[in-house]
């Protein structure tokens, strides 16, 4: 309220004050406001990712292909194809004459071997694809992509050093640097992704 000149001093003073509460309440309420949306924004920004060096490169990578070369994006879908087809070793059970009959392990083999040091097993399957694609040492793709060792010899491996599991595309290119390594993991990664698919046929 704007004080006129019949106002006295006693009331214009307890005008003043009422003002002055109700900038206080203004200014409290726009300071809460504006927390509560600084802790929303921060826990989504959290829920993302960090946003350090990989940011970049991840944000470059991605506007380049639509297609990812991250796993975890095709497991998570292919999760359903592996579920429907039964537990991980069922799959592998299924999948050994598949694989052997492809040349992709030999006939004294089996995928439950072939993919024991792998997490996922469409990360095994894709490395199996790329290693018999590109001539490639499977026992050392497995070695440098989960920095496992098993038993097997990987003295002859140069990227088997066990210090950094590597992605199968920096894998490819560490074992042969003249591959097309972008290329060549993405046709594996189908070739993986076909393979749990057609476990049924």
């Amino acid at each position: 309220m704007r004080p006129n000149a019949n106002t006295s001093p006693r009331i214009q003073k307890i005008l003043d004050e009422v003002n002055m509460k109700g900038n206080v309440l203004k200014v409290s309420l726009v300071a809460l406001g504006l927390s509560a949306f600084l802790v929303v924004n921060a826990q989504h920004a959290a829920a993302q990712g960090p946003a350090g060096a990989g940011a970049a490169e991840a944000a470059k990578s991605s506007s380049i292909s639509s297609h990812s070369l991250n796993p975890i994006k095709w497991v998570k879908k292919d999760k359903k194809a592996a579920d429907a087809n039964g537990s991980r070793a069922d799959i592998e059970k299924k999948l050994t004459p598949k694989l052997q009959a492809q040349g992709l392990l030999p006939a004294s083999s089996n995928a439950t071997e072939a993919c024991s040091a792998f997490t996922a097993l469409n990360e095994c399957l894709a490395a199996l694809h790329a290693s018999h694609n590109l001539g490639l040492n499977f026992i050392c793709m497995s070695a440098a992509m989960t920095g496992v060792h098993t038993n097997a010899d990987v003295s002859a491996c140069k990227v088997a050093d066990g210090e950094k599991a590597l992605p199968l595309n920096k894998a490819i290119r560490a074992m042969n640097s003249e591959a097309d390594a972008k290329g060549a993991t993405k046709n594996a990664e189908q070739q993986a992704k076909d393979d749990l698919n057609n476990l049924g046929s």
